[in-house]
């Protein structure tokens, strides 16, 4: 039997599944025997212990793992969900089912919310079973124990777990839930964890069953052979020499070069990124600077973070991309109104616009952090910076925005492409912008009407469909024509396949994980440029992101062997 799912990068591994446990039941809705008091007294240690536990967990593991733990800790002691157990307590409601229904009531807001809220939801899940376990005095559910190797299978996973993953035990991920951009999928592909998400019948494997999870091609077959056995062990061998080959430049088998860039979070990922064989940062998200801010960062806060990013990357490119923020990352100095369908309202440069002051700082403290990094610095140790704003939809968002990036002093303004309508009027924007960095998640999700962190339209959410590579065919021939830069910064990138792809279609720089970029620098080495042309125009001709896919390898793997 072969199941079908969003693979997380190119890993593949061979073993038996392990569930995870069961949630702990919902508690009972009955009359508390103790006083409001009381069960309010000990809903707040049970409050501080998870909220403790989660930061623990968040230093020990580092990175990102580290940012989305420190979010769920924030979570446990929110002051809204606080005042909202407190009421509920006050009708005499047990502790336990006060904290459930609490953040039940919470839950269901932000998933009709829509968006990156949605898929905090299932964070809210996980922090309301560690409450609710440490008032019943017994263990949170998590990662099963055993003594060998396995590929767990869970409806989702916590980031809590996902986390601290023994990585010795658990070489593989399957969930039922989630999609590409959901917390498991972020944290397993910076973990190099092989994963698997949005398996329509996942819950259906019991445990102990033999699997062959290929991410690459988003599989999961059970009871294989002993011929697929022996030939995925040989591939996850191949990998294997793959990611311990000497660092070279992104480049095609004709010397083409393809830089390759990494995607980072904060400056904390800036020596793996570079241990990695990073060409430079092909998307600095300065987000961290402000979710969890009540104001906007100062101008001196912010050139503290800009500068500790461009001096570890001296000597190269490093693309920032301003605050992507707004309705769906409600930020109450920004814009907090309610809106019915989120993804399509007030965020990005729209939300900027509406609060420039918000925009000229940043653009003001990028500036000033490159003249204090390059004024001191060798020529050759001079960082280059490139800064773009999210969501453009046209000419008149670009100009707007590099307008404003020039009156600061930025040099290199550039935009990101994440609406369909900015590839129908490329030649426009490039009239104006200094360089184009395609969104593919966003792109995706605007392009084929399906939300990308819903589980439940993951198989719609493929970079591979041909609407939305002809679309990048677009941005490609306008980025040519202009003589200027045109670099995919989105999931897209991490695929060697479609990477390969991207280049035949006109991209000159792919950004990605940094783990993801042993398998593309290898990738993109096994194709001259007409080659990667010809898989592009196979991809484009296809009817569907899963003919694009199989007609792209089917053609990989002839001109290899020819």
């Amino acid at each position: 039997m072969l199941l079908h799912g969003v693979g997380v990068g190119r890993g593949l591994s061979v073993g038996s599944t392990l569930r995870m446990p069961e949630p702990l039941p919902e508690p009972a809705d009955e009359i508390s025997q103790a006083s409001p008091a009381e069960e309010f007294a000990r809903v707040k240690a049970a409050l501080a212990h998870v909220a403790a536990d989660l930061e623990a967990r968040g230093e020990k593991a580092g990175g990102e793992a580290q940012d989305v733990l420190g979010a769920q800790a924030l979570m446990a002691q929110d002051p809204t969900l606080v005042d909202d157990i407190e009421e509920r307590l006050a009708n005499h409601k047990s502790a336990d089912r006060a904290v459930f229904e609490a953040f039940a009531n919470f839950r269901d807001l932000l998933l009709q919310m829509g968006g990156y809220m949605a898929e905090r939801a299932t964070d809210l899940d996980d922090v309301s079973q560690r409450i609710i376990a440490s008032l019943r005095g017994v263990a949170a559910p998590g990662v099963p124990e055993s003594d060998t190797p396995f590929i767990l299978v869970a409806h989702d996973l916590a980031p809590a777990d996902t986390a601290l993953l023994d990585l010795a035990k658990v070489i593989g991920l399957i969930t039922r839930e989630g999609g590409p951009t959901s917390h498991t999928a972020i944290l397993a592909r910076s973990k190099s964890i092989p994963a698997i998400v949005g398996v329509e019948g996942a819950e259906g494997l019991p445990d102990g069953t033999l699997v062959i999870l290929d991410a690459g091609a988003g599989t999961v077959r059970t009871a294989p052979s002993t011929s697929e056995i022996e030939q995925a062990n040989i591939r996850i061998a191949e990998r294997l020499a793959v990611a311990s080959a000497p660092l070279t430049p992104g480049a095609l088998a004709d010397g083409t070069l393809v830089p390759l860039l990494a995607n980072l979070g904060s400056a904390d990922g800036a020596e793996e990124a570079l241990a990695a064989g990073a060409e430079g940062v092909g998307l600095f998200r300065t987000e961290f600077l402000f979710l969890d801010a009540t104001e906007a960062p100062s101008v001196e806060t912010q050139l503290r973070e800009y500068e500790r990013m461009l001096r570890a990357f001296a000597g190269k490119k490093v693309v920032v991309r301003v605050l992507d923020a707004g309705a769906d990352k409600p930020l109450s100095f920004l814009n907090d109104e309610k809106e019915e369908n989120p993804a399509l309202g007030l965020r990005g440069i729209r939300a900027l616009r509406a609060s420039e002051q918000i925009l000229t700082d940043q653009l003001a403290a990028l500036a000033l952090a490159e003249s204090a990094v390059n004024d001191s610095a060798s020529p050759g140790e001079r960082v280059e910076l490139w800064v773009m704003a999210p969501m453009i939809a046209d000419s008149d968002d670009t100009e707007y925005f590099v307008s404003l990036a020039r009156e600061a002093g930025i040099r290199v303004a550039g935009v990101m492409a994440e609406v369909p309508s900015s590839a129908l009027v490329a030649d426009q924007i490039f009239e104006t912008a200094d360089f184009v960095s395609i969104g593919t998640n966003d792109l995706t999700q605007y392009t084929l009407a399906a939300d990308r962190l819903l589980g439940s339209v993951a198989n719609l959410q493929d970079p591979w469909h041909p609407a939305v590579l002809r679309l990048v065919g677009m941005l490609g021939r306008a980025g040519r024509n202009a003589g200027k830069p045109v670099g995919v910064c989105g999931e897209a990138a991490a695929d060697p396949a479609l990477a390969v792809v991207l280049v035949g279609l006109g991209v000159t720089t792919l950004s990605m994980t940094p783990a993801a970029l042993a398998d593309v620098r290898a990738e993109l080495a096994r194709h001259t440029l007409a080659e990667a042309q010809e898989l592009a125009r196979a991809a484009i001709a296809a009817t569907s992101a899963e003919r694009a896919r199989t007609a792209v390898l089917r053609l990989s793997a002839a001109n290899a062997v020819g």
